[in-house]
């Protein structure tokens, strides 16, 4: 699923910057998801964490989105015509329900609960996204990353990859980018990721050691775990800066607990965010826009029945710097 708000907003996101002040290690800040309708009276409603004013990036996570359990029967389900990318991956990975994927790799391909798809946009890549017949609910992550500057006009590519899940004192733990807990994914990337399903059983605690050097947020799904002593309510997100170089996830309740586990290196460029695109100049983004008007660029999506989506109107107004808070 991507932006497909109609008045999306033009947001410049850079680096935290730096106070002077060592960050506490392991210190967790609660960031809250702020409700996104995509669109017409029956669309989904999705939970955005990532950007907002407190935190614009994690490593090179740029965006996040968390939707679901929806009722397909009531919402319709996904439909996303053809739209463009620009200067980032998607990263799809569901719990429930089924996604068909088109794009103009020529790719058809299928996201499905455990299962990570991952396309690079680069230069400019268009892509389809529709919920199956099969699908009675839909529910998962889509979740963005920006590309570094000199990659940014890398070629367009797709990666599909089910992990082996793993378990540690009683979590279960599945690696879809990166490396966690003894597994490592082979999955392409552009800087050090992490990207990982962690469940907890009911009345567990499990200790994970991570890079110091990256920051990390933990996205609840379902449940109210702890993350190093500091309780997060679904649909919330835990972030620990860098400097720890191990996380506490304990699950005192008598129900399992779903999360996202997310870290990077702090991400040290400025990105401009609008629409579908990150880029590092309004410059860069008017002219993706054209293209995508004129059909330049960004090739075609066969097999999908429906017109693509239109550019929505660039706002007059100045693009308003947005860094990272320590």
């Amino acid at each position: 699923m991507s932006n497909v708000e109609t008045e999306p907003a033009r947001t410049r996101c850079g680096p935290a910057k730096d106070d002077g002040e060592r960050p506490e290690e392991g210190r967790v800040d609660v960031l809250t998801p702020r409700d996104v309708p995509l669109g017409g009276p029956r669309a989904m409603t999705v939970r955005r964490t990532l950007p907002q004013r407190a935190r614009s990036l994690i490593g090179a996570w740029c965006f996040a989105d968390h939707y679901g359990p929806d009722d397909v029967a009531r919402t319709g389900g996904m439909d996303v015509a053809p739209h463009p990318h620009i200067g980032l991956q998607t990263v799809s990975w569901l719990f429930s329900g089924e996604i068909e994927h088109r794009d103009s790799l020529g790719t058809h391909a299928y996201v499905r609960p455990g299962e990570l798809n991952l396309m690079t946009g680069g230069h400019g890549i268009c892509h389809s996204e529709v919920s199956t017949p099969r699908t009675t609910v839909l529910h998962g992550v889509q979740l963005w990353v920006a590309l570094p500057s000199e990659h940014r006009d890398t070629e367009r590519d797709f990666q599909h990859y089910a992990p082996e899940p793993v378990h540690v004192d009683g979590a279960e733990i599945s690696v879809f980018l990166g490396s966690l807990a003894g597994s490592v994914s082979p999955v392409r990337t552009f800087t050090p990721l992490l990207g990982a399903e962690v469940t907890l059983a009911p009345h567990t605690t499990v200790t994970l050691p991570v890079d110091p050097a990256f920051e990390h947020g933990l996205l609840v799904d379902q449940g109210e775990p702890h993350l190093n002593g500091t309780a997060l309510h679904p649909a919330e997100l835990g972030y620990v800066p860098p400097g720890t170089d191990t996380l506490t996830l304990h699950n005192d309740s008598s129900g399992p607990s779903r999360t996202v586990l997310l870290g990077g290196p702090p991400f040290q460029e400025e990105i401009i965010m609008w629409w579908n695109f990150i880029a590092r100049s309004a410059e860069e983004i008017v002219q993706a826009r054209e293209d995508w008007a004129e059909g330049r660029r960004f090739g075609r999506v066969e097999g999908y029945d429906g017109e693509p989506l239109p550019a929505p109107v660039l706002p007059n107004v100045p693009l308003k710097p947005r860094g990272n808070r320590r």
